[in-house]
């Protein structure tokens, strides 16, 4: 059965100097942009009729570039580079191959409101199963739409300086991020950070985070996931199990901390654990190490792909029921280590769900496939993260 039958099908249910600080909602209300997005959606989905290679494409959520057979992985990470703008028909045949759950969107990808609505649409139009339209929208100096020249939306210090205000301007900056973003199509918004800077020499959280203290990070964190719940638009909880205390940056190596579990417990894990008790549909896996918090072959071994912090920690202990997604597999702190299939594999294994931007996505994609159909890696397992991935969906109206 192809995807597009199966669309087609009634299925049984089986930091920007000069910005403002915290804009109110009545100061700055976000636009609505017209015209307005309209999301495809089939009927119902069945996991019992996707095929295996269905399946497992809805584990992956990709760069617009990735799906571009044109674009090599070194353009693709290259800021200055051109990116995708629109679907092209080499795109189209591609996704019928590779049929991915969703799209990252960055920088080069985002030019003006027209533009944008039609490379959501286009995307949309052209997956049988609705996709994650996803973003990096955390306010601050991580923005791709409100620090775009061809916007004109709401835009903050840095999620910082909200923080310092307190937990009412969080779950008002949360608002205004949700509404604009819904009214592109986005469905996804890789915010908040829930890392705690307590590292000052750490050169990639800083003032992404609300709070040098845990708690006061917590409070604002909670703000950050009702906010967004008001919009429909799904949050993301990043990077457990916390970046704030580390001093690498993982886009370009190997990321430690040296904390013990007692110690990520006191201060990293209670904004993550204010997140999830607030409802937070998903949650970032950062790569990094913990060798003095896990023991045996983990404590070698990014977060992204420890079983124990995964599996035990995150879901068993924290009692987060939703999302695993990966940060991207993209990151030096990964491709340094691992193939591309040898990662989409390892953090399958370790318990993650949606796969990030891996660096090479036909490699990662053949890895997972070639697993399973050696029985490596059970179909069982596929089954329950896509079973997850759909209710997502659902949660998002993508899906009935």
């Amino acid at each position: 059965m192809s995807f597009r039958r199966l669309a087609s099908l009634a299925l049984a249910a089986g930091l920007l100097t000069g910005c403002v600080p915290a804009p109110t909602a009545e100061s700055t209300a976000a636009p609505t942009p017209s015209p307005a997005f309209q999301t495809p959606r089939p009927e119902e989905i069945s996991l019992s009729q996707m095929t295996l290679r269905q399946k497992v494409g809805q584990l992956f959520l990709v760069r617009p570039d990735a799906l571009d057979p044109a674009i090599d992985q070194e353009t693709m990470d290259d800021a200055d580079a051109a990116g995708v703008t629109a679907v092209s028909d080499a795109m189209e045949t591609f996704l019928e191959e590779y049929p991915v759950g969703g799209v990252v969107l960055f920088g080069k990808n985002i030019q003006s409101e027209t533009q944008l609505q039609n490379l959501v649409n286009q995307l949309q139009q052209t997956s049988a199963v609705p996709m994650l339209i996803g973003v990096d929208e955390e306010g601050g100096a991580v923005a791709r739409l409100a620090n775009s020249p061809g916007f004109d939306l709401p835009r903050y210090e840095s999620a910082a300086a909200v923080g310092a205000l307190g937990p009412d301007a969080v779950r008002d900056m949360s608002v205004q991020i949700g509404r604009y973003l819904s009214g592109y199509g986005i469905s996804l918004d890789f915010a908040p950070v829930a890392d705690v800077n307590t590292n000052p020499d750490n050169p990639v959280i800083g003032t992404r985070a609300f709070s040098t203290d845990p708690q006061t990070a917590a409070d604002c964190v909670t703000a950050a996931v009702e906010g967004f719940a008001q919009t429909g638009v799904l949050c993301c909880l990043k990077h457990f199990p916390g970046h704030g205390n580390t001093a690498q940056d993982s886009h370009d190596e190997a990321v430690y901390t040296e904390k013990t579990l007692d110690e990520l417990r006191a201060c990293e894990f209670l904004p993550f654990a204010a997140g999830i008790r607030a409802g937070a549909p998903l949650v970032m896996v950062g790569h990094i190490t913990t060798p003095n918090a896990v023991t045996g072959e983990d404590a070698a071994l990014p977060a992204t792909f420890s079983h124990t912090m995964i599996t035990d920690v995150l879901r068993g202990e924290l009692g987060f029921t939703g999302v695993v997604v990966t940060d991207s597999l993209s990151m030096g702190a990964v491709t340094r280590q691992y193939t591309p299939g040898e990662a989409a594999v390892g953090a399958l294994q370790a318990g993650a769900d949606l796969l990030l931007m891996p660096a090479g996505l036909t490699q990662a994609y053949e890895a997972v496939l070639e697993e399973v159909e050696d029985g490596r890696l059970s179909e069982a397992r596929i089954d329950e993260s896509v079973t997850r991935i759909l209710a997502l969906k659902q949660q998002a109206g993508l899906l009935p």
